[in-house]
């Protein structure tokens, strides 16, 4: 996933008897959390790996089989982790695929434009306007100028997949697409995919305050989207993002306790369990209800979505921060630590 964020300074480590806790509940340790995912994919995980080493065969049968079953939501997941920014490289193992199989394969295509974008975020870097220097402006802007050609080749060569123009939801947030054009993108997508998670998320990201929105755009999108969608479909974690991003820097702990919050927290709890079990992004919202569930002091119930999720932790809110690993652990072993502790009263 592009970097669009601002990284936080890391949390306080874990305190010894929190982290004990932790040990004793089974839990990994920080130095095993994978920071590159929200969740195993042993697929996944080998297709990157040989493409790494300069094998593309593995990419492309996956990539494959998400475009011939339709399955959008992993194939913007696959996407986006094949895709990485060192994909860009005029080196990479891309360009030996494409040697292969020429220039009108539509999953090299798709893969390439994410690879770009990527790039275009990785010159650009996750830090504030203020601490970006005019280098790394320059090369950001002049990488995501090629990007809308890159999206549009690859909707041309797949026109039912919504990928491509999540895709440019990407790109629009360093273009500055102005909101009709958000509105053509968006209405590209949901004919294909009305409820595709990814989408949804890019999407709130574009009506944040920190982009081309404010707060109430943002929490309006989230409510409309949560609203309109099946259970399952994992879209009620929309306004929690929407309250996180706006909320969560200043809140007083008493805040993440009210009615509100814990009635959105409840929902996405439903949306979770009735989510498909093979879900592309059910781990992403497992981690935000762990961080939810442990600040509104539910220790038990957050350590079961730790369980759940424990060794990977490229999710929001930790991926906000300078060290993922330590952010997660930190609230993970608070959890593993108060849950015990209730436990035996």
């Amino acid at each position: 996933m592009a970097v669009l964020f601002y990284r936080r300074t890391t949390v306080d480590e874990p305190g010894g008897t929190s982290s004990r806790a932790a040990r004793r509940s089974g839990l990994l340790p920080q130095s095993r959390q994978h920071t590159g995912r929200a969740a195993p994919d042993p697929e996944l995980e080998r297709a990157a790996a040989a493409a790494a080493r300069g094998s593309w065969e593995p990419a492309a049968r996956l990539m494959a089989g998400t475009r011939e079953r339709a399955d959008w939501a992993r194939r913007s997941s696959y996407a986006a982790t094949l895709g990485s920014h060192r994909a860009a490289r005029p080196d990479s193992w891309l360009h030996a695929w494409e040697a292969a199989a020429g220039p009108d394969d539509a999953d090299l295509a798709l893969v390439r434009a994410k690879a770009m974008v990527n790039l275009a975020w990785h010159r650009r870097g996750g830090g504030w306007a203020k601490n970006t220097s005019a280098e790394q402006f320059a090369g950001f802007h002049a990488t995501l100028a090629r990007v809308p050609q890159e999206n549009a080749r690859a909707a041309e060569l797949n026109p039912e997949d919504p990928t491509p123009y999540v895709n440019e939801i990407w790109a629009g947030l360093g273009l500055g697409y102005d909101e009709e054009g958000m509105q053509r993108i968006w209405k590209e997508i949901t004919t294909r995919d009305p409820h595709h998670y990814d989408a949804h998320y890019a999407a709130l990201q574009y009506w944040c305050a920190k982009w081309r929105g404010s707060e109430e755009r943002a929490v309006s999108f989230a409510q409309r989207a949560a609203a309109d969608a099946p259970l399952g479909s994992l879209l009620t974690a929309l306004p929690l993002i929407a309250w996180y991003e706006h909320r969560d820097t200043d809140a007083r702990s008493a805040a993440f306790r009210s009615p509100h919050l814990v009635a959105l927290v409840d929902a996405a709890l439903a949306d979770v369990a009735a989510a498909p079990s093979n879900h592309p992004n059910t781990a992403e919202v497992r981690h935000l209800l762990a961080y939810f569930l442990t600040r509104q002091k539910r220790y038990d119930a957050a350590l079961e979505q730790f369980r759940l999720v424990d060794g990977y932790v490229n999710a929001l809110p930790w991926k906000y921060w300078t060290d993922p690993a330590a952010t997660f652990c930190h609230w993970r072993d608070r959890a593993a630590h108060r849950a015990g502790r209730a436990r035996r009263r």
